[in-house]
């Protein structure tokens, strides 16, 4: 099981915090999130970008 750092783990909680409040808006088209998998996505990209460990995204097909 992949492991996590702290950063990475705030970043998670803070997207489901705003997805749970309506806040947390999808990319391009801005409409809110409402699948809770989505708001862990985001979270773990907010947190890649800001360079906390986190794994590598799966491969898209």
């Amino acid at each position: 099981m992949a492991k996590y750092g702290k950063k990475a783990q705030q970043e998670v909680a803070k997207a489901l915090h705003e997805e749970k409040r309506g806040q947390l808006k999808s990319g391009r088209s801005g409409k809110p999130v409402t699948d809770p998998k989505q708001a862990i996505a985001i979270g773990l990209s907010r947190a890649r970008k800001a360079g906390a460990k986190v794994p590598d995204p799966p491969d898209r097909d």
